[in-house]
């Protein structure tokens, strides 16, 4: 079985909850080898909180986890405090992160803290470098705050972005899978009015690569990808727009030359619909709701993020910290079950 490092996310979060609730569901049973990083403190609380029969196996490495049932193998992590430099560099804090501490963290519940933010990019730090090193097999990553890393004074706008600089890889993207919806994005995160400046005929064929290669990890022999246009009707031949005739198109004729087996641009309004028939295998969108939005309609519990295109599997369950339910015991774990399942599935 693959062991999957799992990092705690904010602990001012649903993310200490989600797991714990996760790790003792018979549907992630016997589908790999679990090691949550994080604060052992917020777990215990969380253990607590949910009345789980679960105990902790406090760990200092992937290779002293063990098997045994009613046990979670995890790895504590202390962040460094200072919070990161405004650099968000990783290089600056790997050895406060490295060093054994016994120190126990107090952290905020239910509100982005600068303290959360620090410790949970702590937690993904050592996961990644457990992954780049080939102790562990992938990495779950339980939500983060956007809010909090700001607040620490980190650059990143998201995990996307954080573990692409941590593994100094440049070709990435998102990809959102729910149901019957892959869905794999152009642009992330940034404000709707910059997306048709973005998307170039460049970037649109690197998202073309990167599908091929989701449909690789996802074992889909032959797949079937489809691009969806940008405007209404996919432009309707220029009468609605023309990043289709000058970009999406080009793009889409470059990737068939290189066998990339793509077909499109199709209106927005249909293409999706396809998808959910099984027509299509993944839809390359060209912006950030364009995507999520049907996919969150058909399986909002249950969407999973995986970044496609680095060096190790990732993937994420597909909500965000949620504090306003946070620490009251509704906390819905389908998303991080998910996440756990894909992950134990996908071929690095």
């Amino acid at each position: 079985m693959k062991k999957l490092a799992i990092t705690m996310g904010d602990p001012g979060g649903v993310g200490p909850e989600i797991i714990v609730k996760a790790l003792n569901s018979s549907e992630v049973k016997n589908l790999c080898v679990p090691i949550v990083i994080g604060d052992a403190s917020v777990i215990k609380k969380a253990l607590k909180l949910r009345k789980s029969p679960l105990s902790l196996h406090i760990i200092k490495s992937p290779e002293q986890a063990i098997t045994t049932k009613g046990i979670i193998n995890f790895i504590h992590v202390i962040p460094p405090n200072p919070p990161f430099p405004h650099s968000g560099g990783f290089a600056e804090a790997k050895q406060k992160w490295g060093k054994e501490k016994t120190k126990v963290e107090t952290f905020e519940k239910n509100k982005p803290t600068a303290e959360g933010g620090s410790a949970c990019v702590s937690y993904i730090g050592k996961a990644a470098e457990f992954a780049l090193s080939k102790q562990v097999d992938g990495m779950v990553t339980a939500p983060i705050s956007k809010e909090a890393l700001k607040l620490a004074g980190l650059k990143w706008p998201g995990h996307t972005e954080m573990l692409a600089d941590l593994t100094k890889t440049r070709d990435y993207a998102m990809m959102l899978v729910g149901g019957p919806l892959r869905v794999i994005l152009v642009t992330i995160h940034t404000a709707l009015k910059n997306v048709p400046d973005l998307i170039t005929r460049q970037r649109i064929v690197k998202t073309l690569r990167l599908a091929q290669r989701a449909c690789d990890m996802l074992r889909i022999r032959n797949p079937k990808i489809a691009v969806a246009g940008l405007n209404p009707h996919a432009g309707e031949a220029g009468i609605f727009g023309d990043e289709e005739i000058k970009k999406i198109i080009p793009a889409i004729r470059q990737a068939m030359n290189e066998g990339i087996p793509v077909s499109g641009p199709y209106p927005p309004d249909t293409i999706f619909h396809k998808a959910y028939k099984g027509e299509v295998d993944i839809i390359v969108c060209m912006y950030h709701d364009q995507g999520l939005i049907p996919l969150k309609m058909i399986a909002f519990d249950k969407g999973v993020n995986v970044t496609v295109g680095l060096p190790f599997i990732r993937t994420s369950p597909d909500h965000g910290t949620a504090y306003d339910i946070a620490w009251k015991g509704k906390a819905n774990s389908s998303s991080m079950i998910e996440a756990i399942r894909l992950a134990a599935k996908l071929k690095e």
